[in-house]
């Protein structure tokens, strides 16, 4: 991939509308997470309870991956990423009231994350009808690089904002951006039709029967365990950045780098990895790049001082490149008729597992230091990278060439 393959993609006026509307919502929804994470924390002091904020947020995706993935088949793509948007400010802004109580705001937080859901199915299966052909892959990248990017500039403001704004008005922010999004979609997109072949079963069996057909094919099911497996397990350090920070007595701004020193690091690591590797070796190299991507994070058995761990965090993002070989192996593995619902049930699945990700973490931190956390889960992910390094090689007979310009992306 080159910045012609960007640029591919960025030549489409509709893409640019879905693009920007992305950023705006991603900066929102990161600044509204971390101004929960903390005022959780802060109220109870709890790691685990700050934990399930993400948790709370993140979980729904399997619900939705699950029942709701038919919506996209169901409903034209412009009008359900609006709604969603619509749906998604005014549950910001209702949490964003005067003495909402904790139960409350998690509650609400899971309905927002119900919604996301739904968006986040819509956005990825429309993609491919957005960006045909060669750009698509470009196209999926760019996408990924603003949501670490809007984690980056959202964690490291959040930190400042928490110095001067209270959560509430952080949440307000989000609701903005919500409608802001919403708007951006509304005028920026075209109206396309259902895709759906008119099911006449209801949205639940649907939806199942999808999400069967899907795991049945055994390469898509690979893909998906594999990109599902890896961020769980990434998401430790960014679930654990402030009872980190704490252990240290330091401020919620060092949180913020904490949590953004990843994203970064992605952000860095895949520009490079996109210009510098050819389709063929974004796909052969997908298991030494999940192995390098926890190496670095071994230096928390020792607790490293703040400094150190923002280092080491932002080397580990730079693997998180592995990504783009996941892209191309599954437009290459998903038959046409089941495009649209594997990218939406790997969306929702993502989202899930990162989740339980941070929900185990939290739990884990209750029991033993967080930076003893952080390096177990980098002992877990490196094992698990070789154990499916091996298993990848003993099933296949060779390395399967993928060209530069993917002939399936369509």
């Amino acid at each position: 991939m080159t910045d012609g393959g960007y640029r591919s993609a960025l030549r489409v006026p509709e893409f640019r509308a879905v693009f920007a509307a992305h950023t705006v919502a991603m900066a929102g929804a990161v600044m509204a997470n971390f101004a929960l994470t903390v005022l959780v924390y802060t109220r109870t002091r709890s790691p685990l309870l700050s934990g399930i904020v993400f948790t709370i947020v993140l979980a729904p995706h399997l619900i939705g991956g699950t029942f709701l993935s038919a919506l996209v088949d169901r409903i034209p793509a412009r009008r359900l990423l609006v709604a969603c948007n619509l749906v998604s400010a005014a549950l910001a802004a209702t949490m964003a009231a005067r003495g909402m109580p904790i139960a409350a705001l998690l509650v609400l937080a899971l309905a927002l994350g119900m919604v996301e859901t739904v968006f986040i199915g819509a956005r990825a299966a429309t993609l491919p009808d957005v960006l045909p052909g060669a750009a698509y892959v470009p196209g999926r990248s760019l996408m990924r690089m603003v949501a670490q990017g809007a984690q980056t500039v959202g964690y490291a403001i959040s930190g400042l904002l928490m110095t001067t704004l209270a959560p509430a008005q952080v949440l307000l922010l989000n609701a903005g951006c919500f409608v802001a999004s919403a708007l951006i979609l509304r005028f920026g997109t075209r109206k396309r039709g259902v895709p759906g072949r008119g099911s006449q079963h209801s949205l639940l069996r649907d939806s199942l029967s999808g999400l069967g057909q899907v795991i049945r094919v055994p390469a898509l099911r690979d893909i998906l365990v594999l990109g599902w497996a890896v961020p769980a397990l990434a998401v430790v350090p960014e679930a654990l950045a402030v009872p980190y920070a704490a252990s240290w007595q330091a401020s919620p701004l060092a949180a913020g780098l904490l949590m953004s020193s990843i994203p970064v690091g992605t952000l860095l690591g895949e520009i490079v990895a996109s210009n510098a590797l050819p389709a063929t070796w974004q796909v052969r190299l997908i298991y030494p790049a999940v192995v390098g991507l926890f190496v670095p994070l071994l230096i928390f058995v020792a607790r490293p001082v703040i400094w150190l761990a923002v280092l080491a965090l932002f080397i580990s993002g730079t693997f998180s490149w592995f990504h783009l070989g996941q892209d191309r192996r599954l437009l290459d593995a998903a038959p046409e008729d089941l495009r649209g619902r594997a990218l939406s049930i790997q969306s929702a699945g993502l989202m899930f597992w990162q989740g339980v990700g941070f929900a185990l973490a939290g739990a884990a931190a209750e029991l033993l230091a967080p930076s003893l956390v952080i390096f177990l889960a980098a002992v877990i992910g490196i094992a698990f990278g070789l154990f499916i390094a091996v298993g990848s090689r003993r099933r296949d007979a060779g390395p399967k060439p993928v060209p530069d310009v993917a002939h399936s992306e369509r």
